[in-house]
């Protein structure tokens, strides 16, 4: 895995997972309410998302939703004090990543193909617009990522909302962090098997990290999306 590659994986998920968990012990550990505690930990998502957007000069979609999430949460949490209401929240970020991600399978390009766009460089990026327009098995391969990742969201989702609801407040980050990690975990290890049976079998990497740049892609007239 290249520095590029494992930057664009870790930091993710060291903003999202790691570090809103170990900073909400530290609150509760420090005697700081529940709902208190899961806000201000929660900030730290939404804080890199709008430092991002002002960096980059571009909003995206999802990080809006982050923040607005936490807004209303926040919101929500202020007058009724219940922490769950903030635990929900984790729950819906999923849902709607999940469903977004099946979405794109009816757009131009799944999310896959976009995804592997922050991973190629050079010559890999005219490399996989040549495997999409020419090699139909390369459209189908990353059409069946685009519902493995988007179900693991909604997989996600879906014990989340019974996590916040029915188990006790404290205990629900780590087991929440910890099912997402596996969840996670499960489908890379599923990708990466996948693409490196599809690497051996037609000579082209699904994301463009490997290989001979400028590799032939086999044509196929009238093919395309």
């Amino acid at each position: 895995m290249t520095p590029h590659v494992r930057r664009a994986l870790l930091v993710p998920l060291t903003v999202t997972i790691a570090l809103p968990l170990a900073l909400y012990y530290v609150l509760r550990v420090q005697g700081t309410a529940q709902w208190q505690a899961l806000l201000i930990s929660s900030a730290i998502p939404a804080a890199h998302a709008v430092v991002t957007a002002v960096r980059r000069r571009h909003v995206a979609l999802f990080d809006l939703l982050v923040v607005a999430l936490l807004v209303l949460s926040a919101a929500t949490s202020l007058i009724s004090g219940d922490p769950r209401v903030i635990l929900l929240k984790d729950a819906v970020l999923p849902a709607v990543l999940g469903l977004w991600i099946l979405g794109t399978l009816f757009l131009a390009r799944p999310f896959p193909f976009e995804f592997g766009r922050h991973l190629r460089r050079g010559a890999a990026e005219a490399d996989a617009e040549r495997a999409w327009h020419g090699l139909p098995e390369y459209r189908q391969a990353l059409r069946g990522l685009t519902v493995l990742w988007g179900g693991m969201q909604l997989l996600d989702a879906a014990l989340s909302t019974v996590e916040a609801l029915a188990l006790p407040v404290d205990a629900v980050p780590v087991i929440g962090r910890i099912q997402s990690f596996a969840l996670l975990g499960l489908v890379a290890v599923i990708t990466v098997r996948r693409s490196r049976r599809f690497r051996a079998r037609h000579g082209i990497s699904l994301f463009g990290t490997g290989g001979e740049a400028g590799a032939p892609v086999p044509q196929e007239a009238g093919s395309g999306a």
